[in-house]
């Protein structure tokens, strides 16, 4: 149980005190207290580690079958004894410029906060460790851990926004390019759309439980706190948005991408056609004469060979000319 629990902590009156090591004692302290609560933070637990811990905070078995599994969308669940709450922290790595989204489940209830966190990117020692310093926002018990896990994430949503947008400036400096210096621009941009896609993921399923957190009654979350909640929906709305805007950017930018493809294409196949055109009129006259035939005119001339020579370079001059003009070449 040590290894899988990260850290397990008595809050008493917004500071950290010492608590019975058995969970079932240090909860029963916490709530007979009436000011302290119990913060027990896991990392991927199996079932027989976390079967213990849901034993003893009652936590409803739907709940913990999610908390296990994983890959849950973000949610808000009202249970009998407990509020289950799930988030997904993202981490942007700059290396490989990849979103990746991990999860992040809260069970809130009386006197009690469990966190399980499944992959990298969660920031609860941070959280954790800011709260500790913050006794006056902590002395608001467990809704103020969902408060500021909650913030903590939303706010790390519009970080990595930010540096996706890096990301986009370099893919339309790419798509703009007077030669298209890329050539796998369009599986860039399709590569960028899935990391966006990810990250809506995160983000988009998450707005209807923090409105509910913040203009609704919510059991296990203290009345007085949805301002608090207010403001986090207020940054997950911008995230949300600043994350929509990125997808219309990209699917815009693959767009100008195609027809620009298209468009070099066309130049291509009108130079093509004009350097054909040149060659066809030497082709044609040299076909004509190579007949064989008797009687053709100019055939006996000791001039006949220099005139069609002279004939064919001017009209392959003549149409260079013209496509030049005309923008063909």
């Amino acid at each position: 149980m040590r290894s899988v629990i990260v850290d397990c902590a008595m809050y008493r009156d917004g500071r950290r005190s010492p608590a019975p090591d058995d969970l079932s004692d240090a909860l029963d302290e916490a709530r007979a207290s009436g000011d302290a609560f119990l913060w027990v933070g896991m990392h991927e637990p199996t079932e027989e580690e976390f079967e213990r811990v849901s034993r003893e905070f009652g936590l409803h078995k739907l709940a913990v079958e999610d908390a296990l599994t994983a890959h849950q969308r973000p949610k808000l669940e009202v249970y009998d004894d407990s509020l289950f709450v799930v988030l997904k922290p993202v981490v942007y790595d700059d290396d490989t410029d990849t979103v990746t989204a991990g999860e992040l489940m809260l069970f809130i209830g009386d006197s009690f906060v469990v966190t399980v966190r499944h992959g990298e990117g969660a920031p609860l020692s941070a959280v954790r460790h800011r709260l500790e310093h913050d006794p006056e926002v902590l002395r608001h018990g467990p809704t103020a851990v969902l408060y500021a896990v909650s913030d903590a994430v939303v706010d790390h949503y519009i970080e990595v926004a930010a540096e996706l947008q890096v990301d986009l400036e370099e893919v339309e400096a790419d798509v703009f390019a007077p030669q298209g210096t890329d050539k796998n621009t369009a599986a860039r941009i399709y590569a960028f759309k899935r990391q966006v896609l990810e990250f809506r993921r995160a983000t988009n399923p998450l707005l209807q439980p923090m409105d509910r957190l913040a203009f609704g009654d919510v059991p296990f979350v203290h009345e007085h706190a949805q301002p608090f909640f207010r403001d986090v929906a207020d940054h997950l709305t911008k995230a949300s948005e600043y994350i929509e805007g990125l997808d219309r950017l990209l699917s815009d930018a693959l767009s100008a991408h195609l027809a620009q493809m298209g468009v070099r294409q066309n130049d291509d196949m009108r130079k093509i056609s004009a350097w054909a055109a040149m060659a066809a009129v030497p082709t044609m006259v040299a076909g004509i004469y190579g007949m064989n035939f008797d009687h053709m005119p100019e055939l006996r001339q000791v001039w006949g060979y220099p005139a069609v020579v002279l004939v064919m370079v001017g009209t392959c001059l003549g149409l260079h000319r013209l496509f030049k003009t005309r923008g063909w070449l």
